[in-house]
């Protein structure tokens, strides 16, 4: 046997070793990814997923996976069988779909078998490019919708539920990164297409806003910050300006990225003048089968508001808003306007592989209103259809 020839078999057996060790790798990792869900995740009961055909289903495409873009794809496809835009890795690529709601600008219903949007995110590119409620979606990308939502819909249930469809809907019409959104739409009984990312918007980097209404009414909206904690420094800036109001409206409806309690418990202590519960924890401690629940509550801080507060949310009010707006109602301290919220389940934790370090997020703990309500099941009091509806409402409560 000449010396080419050994050096070429010395080759192949070096790239079939290198390959065998990826595989091992990329399987190591996606069991502990599984292995962590399965005892950590608070909400398997009740979701309709099967977690263990979950892996049948997924661990065997491990053998074809030959690099790192590859499993994270293949990740993303295991996290839609949660259906819940609180579940997500730290990774993606031009290719992945946008995040809900974070990363959506419309919220669409499955009525029937047609499909409908509901509501549209204040000051987005869907607004500006003309999408309204009320208009039928006959096709997305020029694509019918019943076909591509397969791809979020999770392939380890037996059948699929309103929330299911909802999840893959707005997963769906959210989009990817790489490519610009298609919206053919049938109002009035014609057709057109319209194309919102051909639409820019500004960012603001301001923590909120805040101006006094007709009326001596205050109103502050919070940007998507509830996660700053800088934000109570300027939240009590613009408070102690508005203190003299005769009422106050606080907009959470563009809250969906969520936030920590420090935020959320700084806010809200400006609004009582005596120790109040606003939200439950739970979480079940399967290794010991023991379980660990505690109420949170608000203490008050500074000058203490006195006069009426109606809180505004809606599709775009996530986590940490969507335990505002209970806490808001379980302190009785506010009326609750909007439409349904984000519903985001739990409280997450962030676990990472050790090989691959991909992070992922898990919602441990489940989060419930002090009434018992599970936080994702809340709605507001004061019921509206879309975010319009919901300022229009807003203005009629506060006076």
């Amino acid at each position: 046997m000449n010396f080419l020839r050994l050096s070429a078999i010395a080759c192949i057996a070096l790239l079939c070793s290198s390959n065998v060790r990826a595989q091992n790798i990329y399987k190591e990792d996606f069991l502990e990814f599984w292995e962590d869900y399965n005892a950590n995740y608070a909400y398997f009961e009740g979701s309709g997923i099967d977690w263990n055909k979950a892996k049948e289903i997924y661990l065997p495409a491990i053998d074809t996976i030959k690099n790192n873009y590859q499993f994270t794809c293949l990740l993303e496809q295991v996290v839609n069988e949660f259906h819940n835009g609180h579940i997500s890795l730290n990774t993606n690529y031009t290719t992945s779909n946008r995040i809900i709601p974070s990363g959506a600008d419309v919220f669409a219903e499955k009525k029937g078998d047609l499909y409908y949007i509901t509501d549209v995110r204040i000051a987005s590119k869907a607004e500006k490019s003309g999408l309204k409620p009320g208009m039928e979606i006959v096709l997305f990308n020029g694509k019918p919708i019943d076909i591509q939502l397969q791809k979020f819909l999770p392939k380890s249930a037996i059948s699929y539920t309103p929330v299911m469809y909802e999840y893959a809907l707005n997963m769906l019409l959210a989009g990817t990164y790489d490519k610009k959104r298609e919206f053919t739409i049938k109002e009035n009984g014609a057709l057109k297409t319209i194309y919102p990312d051909d639409f820019e918007v500004s960012a603001t980097t301001d923590l909120l806003e805040y101006k006094i209404l007709d009326g001596n009414i205050g109103y502050i909206k919070i940007n998507n910050t509830l996660g700053d904690n800088n934000l109570i420094t300027a939240f009590d800036k613009a408070f102690d300006i508005l203190m003299q109001t005769k009422g106050i409206i606080l907009d959470l409806t563009e809250t969906p990225g969520g936030g920590n309690t420090t935020v959320a418990r700084g806010i809200m202590g400006r609004f009582t003048d005596k120790e109040l519960p606003y939200q439950k924890h739970v979480i079940n401690e399967k290794e010991f089968g023991t379980v660990r629940s505690w109420v949170e509550y608000v203490t008050p801080r500074k000058t203490t508001y006195k006069n009426k507060v109606v809180i505004m949310v809606g599709h775009w009010t996530g986590s940490m808003g969507e335990g505002m707006a209970i806490g808001f109602d379980a302190m009785k301290r506010a009326k609750i306007t909007g439409t349904k919220m984000a519903g985001l389940i739990g409280a997450i934790h962030t676990f990472s592989m050790k090989n691959i370090k991909i992070g992922y997020q898990i919602p441990i703990e489940k989060m419930y209103h002090v009434n018992g309500t599970p936080r994702e099941d809340y709605l507001p009091q004061y019921f509206t259809k879309n975010s319009t509806e919901t300022f229009t409402k807003a203005l009629e409560l506060i006076k």
